[in-house]
């Protein structure tokens, strides 16, 4: 059944107000600002509710949006090349970082209380509709004759915790470099299909491509309660995927206000009704459609796997493993793989 959020409503209201104040350039209510949001494509449709609540609160009375989503990367090169952007939620850490390095976003945007983090997933497996290849761990993904999807590393942010997800299975989260290779050469072997963003790999799925598509869990739910005629498997092991966002230096009161908006209780159990894990405590969590089991959406897998703990975060992984070899700086350890393997993808 599904909870009352009321309760979270008012004080998330009560708390944006408190921390934005008027939210107006006018020192008032109902500033009529429209906020620019830049974001990674899955959370197109998790995104609306969210929207709606907003402009119910006083520091969102009059607000509109504008909204752009695509793959994570590309988003974060378009606001660089000056596409407009009030708040940007993206995928992964480096594509906000490449903002704070032109001077699009303060470098204090992680100081606040869920480190810049306003969505969480895990890595997930998407398969036909009872499981016919009774997939359940990593190594039935990489058996002969097993076809995989998964968006481009190159473009993607999901593909880049999806690849992730893998090396720290194959390595039980240590630095084992070598079991790493041996499994991820074996996977991308087995991979039919590198579409450019998560959204674009999940279209090819449930249109037929593929046994099996890894995925965020959230944007796995979003396709069941859509009418696909797909299941979702959680592995025992598995990475936590954490979105961060942040506002722009130029942005408005409203847009600093949606930020905070957007890791409140209301908007956490909106995100979660997308099939979203909330990123902080007290949210009350509705019952999922389209998840495995509705009333307990959100099941604790047996090893979770975190960027810091296992990978040193971003800032080292992204180029140890996905380096694009240009000004001078060496290959990734995974872009060497897919140049190798010819799975370079679409970009």
């Amino acid at each position: 059944m599904t909870k009352t959020i009321k309760v979270a409503a008012a004080l998330a209201a009560a708390g944006v107000l408190a921390l934005t104040g008027c939210s107006s350039a006018e020192g008032g209510s109902g500033s009529g600002e429209t906020i620019h949001l830049s974001a990674f494509s899955v959370m197109e449709a998790a995104n609306e509710p969210v929207f709606e609540d907003f402009e119910g609160t006083d520091a969102g009375d009059g607000v509109e949006f504008e909204p752009s989503y695509g793959a994570s990367g590309d988003q974060s090169r378009a606001v660089v090349a000056g596409s407009p952007a009030d708040v940007v939620h993206y995928s992964l850490e480096t594509d906000v970082t490449r903002l704070v390095g032109e001077g699009i976003v303060a470098e204090d945007w992680k100081d606040n209380a869920t480190n810049g983090i306003a969505t969480s997933s895990v890595v997930v497996f998407v398969v036909r509709a009872g499981n016919p290849d009774n997939i359940q761990t990593w190594e039935d993904l990489v058996k002969p004759g097993v076809e995989i999807i998964t968006p481009n590393p190159g473009s993607s942010g999901s593909a880049r915790w999806n690849i992730l997800a893998a090396w720290a299975h194959a390595t039980g989260g240590t630095d084992d470099e070598a079991a790493g290779k041996a499994f991820l050469t074996k996977l991308l072997t087995n991979t039919i299909a590198l579409p450019a963003s998560g959204r674009e790999a999940t279209t090819a799925f449930t249109d037929g491509s593929g046994d099996v598509l890894l995925s965020y869990e959230n944007e796995a739910i979003l396709a069941k309660q859509n009418g696909a005629d797909v299941d979702y498997i959680v592995p025992p092991d598995t990475l936590l995927i954490e979105n961060p966002a942040a506002v722009t230096e130029d942005a408005g009161d409203a847009a600093q206000a949606f930020l905070e908006f957007m890791t409140s209780p209301e908007a956490q159990a909106d995100y979660a009704a997308s099939g979203f894990r909330p990123v902080v405590d007290g949210v009350d969590v509705p019952e999922v459609e389209g998840a495995n089991d509705p009333s307990d959406p959100f099941p604790a897998p047996e090893t979770l796997y975190t960027l810091d703990d296992n990978f040193g975060g971003w800032g080292v992984a992204a180029d140890l493993f996905f380096g694009d070899g240009q000004e001078g700086n060496p290959l990734g350890i995974i872009t060497e793989l897919q140049q190798s393997l010819g799975k370079e993808g679409e970009e």
